[in-house]
């Protein structure tokens, strides 16, 4: 037998050990230069840098992209056919890549029927609990999913057997758990039908006031030429049976210019097409609508259960799974603990522990009940860790998107010691992030820019929190800042009584927020601040609320297009061109007839992933040739759509190419700090900062005296909250009353006035624990916020 030298010298190192690196050599993902770097594995490494820098391409884009990749290449080539394929990521080469896990901040499915009980298993389990324990004994685990609706059936069945056909009777029942009122949604909804048409015009009057149901468009031919009514008639001279026909009609066959297509009542068509979806994903003036026309009330049958009384009446010691559900996870845990039934002791163990990590991450004040589409970006990405908790898995490379958004302080070094025992286990740990207190547990940090943008992209510092220090880079310099308490703060011009406040976890809370200063709504994750100030204050009329939901946008939406500008400036093409201004639209008359305005051509490789080649036609300019000949202050649209926002706000600012409203969007741009993005970029290659920002610079456009702003700073980097603070400053100046529902202590430090919830979080908390300026919390250090804001200004 022959032996190496590894084997008769254990001190050599064997050549399985030399693997310790993730190489990364070439990245030019998005705005990447070119980088070259080397991470150590089983360590944490954080990448920071200003939003928009190029951290996420680097993480997300390249390293986590070419290893879900290589793994999805393992599958054969029929599995890879159902998988979403994902492009090779442009890169010359990576080295030493391990299974990569990704837990972002994409909000979990905004399906209505998915809860926080659904999403993560733990309602499957808690069924299977119920199924052998309850009593009475009323099914299977199915018959406490209120996802599965009781059917039964029996009829004659048609089958070839041994070359005869033979005919048998077949009968099946499923027993579900679904309430038969609500289909499981857990509320009914009521119709406003005053907001759906106006009673004094006929339908070819523009009768219908339903987003998306005009007398020009498709919807406006099938109720203009269904025949069941006239539709030149007022609304209200309609008989009983043509306002029948109208608002609830049954699905009917009926041809319309020749088309055969199905006609359906406003309700039920209401009904499933914006009520079948979550408000949450819906596009903001559908919302509007919803929110103005539908009213949602708990389901009187199953009382908003979503369950049916048989899945209602089967108990454990006198709980149902409704009030299981119902439960705060912490309770529920001690509750699981203090059953004890041998037959089922494995998955009773296997349950407490799942729930014992939604309270370890402290997620513990959630409810199984509550529908996963209102969680906050910050819950979503912690309620996706819960599985990797109790994982046995190790040499993973476990990749986060900045895990401290929506925590407060007191949260973080609980975040932290979680991600200290992910690298300890022997797994390699990557965090997007820019808070401090994670940069200063890293083994390794790396540090992107210098700017964002076309200004990022280069690697400026890679090494150890101590070298970053005294590095002299962007990160570096503001890695030490401390926002300090103002001398003196503004006083008050009024104030927003709120009065008995009861949604979800608040306690009947009475407050007055003060109108005219810049007012923090603070306390720990759970503590009912959201609750508080949008069930409260964004209800309001003169209130606009920018919060959490992320901006939605394809490849074909961009910042032009997201805040409205680019219509002023097709008109101004237009006007001083003599043209109509759907010419200088991509997306219409203008548009390249080779890729149809979108600038590339996709070609599809079925399990392959798809090839991207910029039009020949239009050089992917995405307009036609002739168009391009237009001009505005000799640059045609192309050339505007290229130009980076404060170029832009320049050249629409004043002179023959003033665009007064154009002018007006681009200067709140550049308050936010997005004067560096062109205005036709795509939104897909935006970062999360980017994206929010642009959405508070939309918003900071609408007429309103009061401007809720939730968690403004999350994905900013720290010079980016300085900046932040002197927009807010400047808001206020100009008259808002601001409003900032926040964590970030620096926000806290330079508020007028500060309202802390807590004491805790769920049912622990949901109170005011403290009223008044910075300086009085500092002071008293009476709660969890002013001892942490005590110790942030003293440092």
């Amino acid at each position: 037998m022959s032996t190496t030298s590894t084997d008769l010298d254990p001190a050599a190192a064997h050549v399985a050990d030399s693997h310790d690196l993730i190489r990364v050599r070439g990245a030019r993902e998005n705005n990447l230069k070119d980088i070259t770097i080397e991470l150590p594995k089983r360590r944490l490494s954080v990448f920071t840098g200003v939003s928009g820098s190029g951290k996420s391409s680097l993480v997300f884009g390249t390293i986590a992209a070419e290893s879900q990749r290589m793994i999805n290449e393992t599958y054969s080539a029929f599995v890879q056919g159902f998988m979403p394929t994902l492009a090779r990521p442009d890169v010359d080469v990576l080295e030493g890549l391990t299974t990569a896990i990704i837990v972002d901040q994409e909000r979990m499915g905004a399906n209505p029927r998915s809860t926080v009980g659904t999403a993560t298993d733990v309602n499957a389990m808690l069924r299977i609990v119920f199924s052998r324990l309850g009593r009475p004994q009323i099914g299977p685990p199915q018959a406490f999913s209120f996802n599965v609706a009781s059917i039964s059936g029996a009829g004659a069945v048609t089958f070839e057997r041994g070359g005869t056909t033979v005919k048998e009777r077949r009968s099946f029942t499923v027993t579900g758990g679904m309430c038969p009122r609500c289909e499981g949604m857990g509320s009914v909804t009521d119709v406003d039908l005053t907001q759906l048409y106006d009673d004094t015009k006929s339908l070819t009057g523009g009768a219908l006031t339903i987003p998306g149901y005009s007398m020009e468009g498709w919807y406006g031919r099938i109720y203009g030429g269904c025949g069941f009514f006239e539709a030149d008639k007022p609304i209200r001279d309609f008989t009983d049976r043509e306002l029948q026909d109208l608002l609830y009609r049954e699905p009917t066959k009926i041809k319309v210019d020749g088309i055969n297509i199905t006609y359906e009542g406003l309700v039920p068509k209401i009904q499933k097409s914006m009520l079948s979806k979550d408000r949450e994903s819906m596009q903001p003036h559908i919302r509007a609508f919803v929110d103005r026309a539908i009213t949602f009330t708990p389901c009187p049958a199953c009382l908003g259960t979503r369950l049916n009384d048989a899945a209602r009446s089967s108990t454990i010691d006198g709980m149902s799974i409704a009030d299981a559900c119902a439960l705060q996870i912490s309770d529920l845990a001690a509750w699981v603990r203090g059953l004890d039934e041998p037959s089922v002791a494995p998955l009773l163990a296997a349950l407490g522990e799942t729930l014992d990590s939604f309270v370890e991450i402290g997620l513990g004040y959630l409810s199984l009940d509550r529908s996963s589409g209102t969680l906050s970006g910050g819950e979503s990405q912690r309620t996706k860790m819960i599985r990797h908790l109790g994982s046995s898995l190790t040499d993973v490379t476990y990749v986060f998107d900045e895990p401290t958004i929506g925590l407060h302080p007191h949260d973080i070094q609980r975040m932290n010691e979680l991600l200290l025992r992910l690298r300890d286990k022997g797994n390699t740990v990557l965090v997007v992030e820019h808070k401090p207190e994670i940069i200063a547990i890293a083994d390794h940090v790396v540090d992107l820019g210098p700017g964002a943008g076309a200004a990022g992209g280069s690697v400026c510092f890679e090494g150890s929190l101590a070298d970053l220090r005294r590095s002299g880079t962007l990160t570096g310099r503001h890695l030490g800042d401390r926002a300090a308490l103002k001398d003196a703060v503004r006083s008050r011009h009024g104030a927003l009584e709120i009065r008995g406040a009861t949604a979800h976890n608040v306690r009947d809370v009475d407050v007055d927020i003060p109108l005219g200063v810049l007012c923090v709504v603070t306390g720990v994750a759970g503590s009912g601040k959201s609750s508080l100030i949008h069930g409260s204050v964004s209800v309001l009329d003169g209130v606009v609320a920018v919060d959490q939901t992320p901006i939605k946008g394809s490849r074909r939406s961009n910042p032009a297009t997201y805040t409205g500008m680019l219509d002023p400036i097709r008109k101004a093409f237009a006007k001083a061109n003599g043209v109509k201004p759907a010419l200088f639209s991509a997306n219409s008359a203008g548009a390249c007839p080779g890729c149809n305005g979108a600038g590339v051509i996709f070609t599809d490789l079925a399990m392959m992933a798809g090839v991207a080649t910029t039009c020949e036609v239009c050089d992917g300019k995405r307009f036609l040739a002739e168009v391009l000949e237009y001009t505005l202050g000799g640059k045609d649209i192309s050339e505007v759509l290229s130009m980076p926002v404060a170029a832009a706000a320049a050249f629409f600012g004043a002179g023959e190419t003033g665009v007064p409203a154009a002018a007006a969007i681009l200067g709140r741009l550049s308050d936010v700090g997005l004067g560096y993005l062109s205005l036709g970029q795509p939104l897909t290659t935006l970062s999360g900062g980017e994206r929010q920002r642009l959405k508070l610079a939309t918003h900071m456009g609408e007429k309103g005296g009061v401007l809720v702003l939730d968690e403004p700073t999350a994905g900013l980097h720290l010079a980016d909250v300085e900046n932040l603070l002197g927009l807010l400053d400047r808001l206020v100046d100009a008259g808002k009353s601001v409003i900032v529902i926040e964590h970030h202590q620096a926000v806290m430090a330079h508020a007028d006035w500060i309202i802390d919830l807590g004491p805790g979080a769920g049912h622990d908390g949901g109170a005011v624990v403290f009223e008044g300026t910075p300086a009085d919390l500092v002071a008293a250090r009476s709660t969890l916020t002013g001892r942490h804001l005590a110790d942030y200004v003293a440092g």
